[in-house]
Parts: structure tokens; C-alpha cells; sequence
């Protein structure tokens, strides 16, 4: 049975990260929650207890167990890039190395915060086969900037079955009018629940795609976890838009809703990071890049902690649901419930 308390912190952090339900979203939990994770175990007081609240106390149980199988293509990273003058830790790399992907590199923030950008972005583009070649914007780090952690991912899956080219065609979708739409019929696991309607699509890897279709507009996120519960196989015609999404952002001011305030501050406690008491993180930025057709689908995420010292500053008929209007899609794996990618999709 999935983790509860994963889909629980990407539910309540995707409700802080999309309050307009009129836009497009798209993020990975698993990808900020990683980082999230390392920057945890450097964390103390305070500071430690707001994440681990948000994460869950098994959140790198989840984590470290969503291993996707040979049949997918997946790649992780987990890095710290550090200034060479700033003491680590060495029980925060014993625990780093823990971690899928886990490095631990130097970067020269003080002296070329540029390159060190431009190291930190080339490090991403390669984990995530070029889907984000520039994570962190010019201006991101400068001189001040003294650590930057980084989670990055690709995951590449085909469909368990793929969707038949010449069912695609243009159909209906609420409030963007006609949209390349893809149908196939199969064994996949649905139910009903709690105001939503939803369709897991399995895919290669031990990994599925689960459509989440709001009974009405695309509201709050109450619910999901009931239905998802609920998903038993049948028998579904479905009709699904293609998909290409890509979204960047800061999570500072998100993750400042949900709890997560003494991190950004001069209070912030990573001493079990470093010795140095006066690191805290300064911003947040995270990019998800997402894409279904017909074979299957492809991601990407990248999310960086960037941080600064205080002193710097046919058996049966089948059922037919269409994706036809706004809803939220989560790519997960399946056996843990670890959440890669998290959508909401109001113009495919």
C-alpha cells in the first residue's frame, strides 16, 4: 500500500503551490521533498521539527524505496555544492551519501559566482537529459551565496499498453476548445469517490499515471486520497489529452504556508550541516518538466536549495471516461506511492 503520509505532503504543499486552480501547474513532490529531506538531516531545533512535520517521519523511507525498474529510464542526483571555505559536517555526508545519487562538490561561489551557476546548471541539464539546461537564472547565485542543495531527476516511461495513433483526434476540453486527444480501451484500475473520478494508466518501470477528474470545477484537493484507496481494475474506455507542460518557480513563499518559516531566516538552525550557525536557505527554486503521448511519458524536475550565511546576506463493456476538462495528474510509483511528478491541468 502507497505511503499516506507522502501523497499527504504533496496534497497540502500542491494547495500552497497552486492556489489559482484557472492555471496550469506542474512540480514534483518527490523531487522537492528529496532536497527538502537531505537539507532535514542537517537541520536542528525548530528548524528540523517545521520540515520532518511537512515531510512525514518516513519520507526518506519512501523516497529511497521508489526504485523504478529497467524496463524505464530514470535518473537521480542528490548534490551539495559548497564553498570551499565553508566548513561540512562530515556526519551530513555520511547521511548524504545515503541518498540515490548522492555528491558532494565544491563550487566557487565567492570568487565566480557565474560559473559557479553555470557548473550547477550544466550538473542538472545532464541528470535530466536537457529538459532543464537552466535551472538556476542569471542573478540566482552571487557572491553571498555559500551552499546550494540540489535534487534532480528524469524518469522516461512507455505505456504498459500504448494508446493506438489513429484513435487521436481533436476533442472537446472545457474551456480551451478542441485539444489533440488520445483513446484507448483496456484493463486499467478506476474509481469513484468523494467528488472525484480517477483512472491509473500503467506504465513501464513499476510506475503509473493517475487522472484525477474533478465531479465538477477543479477545486481543493479533499478527497484524493479516498479514491486513490479505492482503484480497483475494470475495464475503461479513456480519452486523454496529450500533455506538455513545463513550470518554474520559488517554493519559499508555498512552503512558508505550510509551516516551513525558520529555514528562511536568521534563526535557522543547519548546524548539522555545518558548524557555521549562521547559514540559512534564501530561496527555493524548483522547475518540473512533463510530457504524454501516445508511447508514453517523459519528466524532468530539478529543485535547489540556495544558501547564504546571515552574515552575508471486451470481457465486459467498458467505461467511458473523458478527460475533457480541468484535472490534476499524479505520476507516481506504484508500491510506494513516492509521487515524481504532480499536475494540474487546465489547458493541455
Amino acid at each position: 500500500m502507497p505511503d499516506r503520509t507522502h501523497l499527504t505532503f504533496a496534497l497540502t504543499l500542491h494547495d500552497a503551490v497552486a492556489p489559482d486552480r484557472a492555471r496550469n501547474a506542474c512540480w514534483s513532490p518527490y523531487s522537492v521533498a528529496s532536497a527538502l529531506g537531505v537539507a532535514a538531516q542537517g537541520a536542528r531545533g525548530a528548524t528540523e521539527a517545521e520540515l520532518v512535520a511537512l515531510l512525514g517521519a518516513d519520507h526518506a523511507k519512501v523516497l529511497k524505496g521508489a526504485v523504478v525498474g529497467d524496463d524505464a529510464e530514470f535518473a537521480v542526483a542528490n548534490t551539495l555544492w559548497s564553498w570551499e571555505a565553508l566548513p561540512i559536517d562530515e556526519g551530513f555526508l555520511t547521511d548524504l551519501a545515503g541518498w540515490p545519487g548522492a555528491k558532494a562538490r565544491p563550487a566557487p561561489f565567492a570568487e565566480d559566482p557565474e560559473g559557479a551557476r553555470k557548473l550547477i546548471n550544466a550538473d542538472v541539464a545532464e541528470t535530466t537529459h536537457q529538459l532543464i539546461p537552466e535551472l538556476l537564472a542569471p542573478g540566482t547565485i552571487t557572491s553571498d551565496t555559500v551552499a546550494t542543495l540540489v535534487n534532480a531527476l528524469y524518469l522516461k516511461a512507455a505505456w504498459a499498453e500504448e494508446f493506438p495513433g489513429h484513435d487521436t483526434a481533436d476533442r472537446p476540453f472545457r474551456g480551451a476548445g478542441e485539444v489533440a486527444t488520445m483513446r484507448r480501451e483496456g484493463s486499467m484500475r478506476y474509481a469513484r469517490r468523494a467528488g472525484w473520478e480517477a483512472v491509473a494508466v500503467p506504465a513501464r518501470g513499476g510506475v503509473e499515471a493517475v487522472v484525477l477528474l474533478p465531479e465538477g470545477d477543479l477545486g481543493g484537493t479533499e478527497g484524493v486520497p479516498e479514491v486513490l484507496d479505492a482503484l480497483e481494475r475494470e475495464r475503461i474506455e479513456l480519452f486523454l489529452p496529450r500533455l506538455k507542460l513545463s513550470v518554474q518557480t520559488s517554493l519559499v513563499e508555498a512552503l512558508q504556508r505550510v509551516g516551513v518559516r525558520t529555514l528562511f531566516t536568521d534563526g535557522a538552525d543547519l548546524t548539522g550541516l555545518s558548524p557555521d550557525p549562521r547559514l540559512y536557505v534564501d530561496d527555493v527554486v524548483h522547475q518540473a518538466v512533463l510530457r504524454l503521448d501516445e508511447q508514453g511519458f517523459e519528466g524532468a524536475a530539478a529543485t535547489a536549495l540556495v544558501m547564504r550565511l546571515t552574515s552575508f546576506m471486451p470481457v465486459e463493456p467498458a467505461r467511458t471516461v473523458r478527460v475533457d476538462r480541468p484535472y490534476l495528474l499524479l505520476v507516481r510509483h506504484v508500491d510506494t506511492g513516492a509521487i515524481f511528478f504532480f499536475a494540474q491541468v487546465v489547458t493541455p
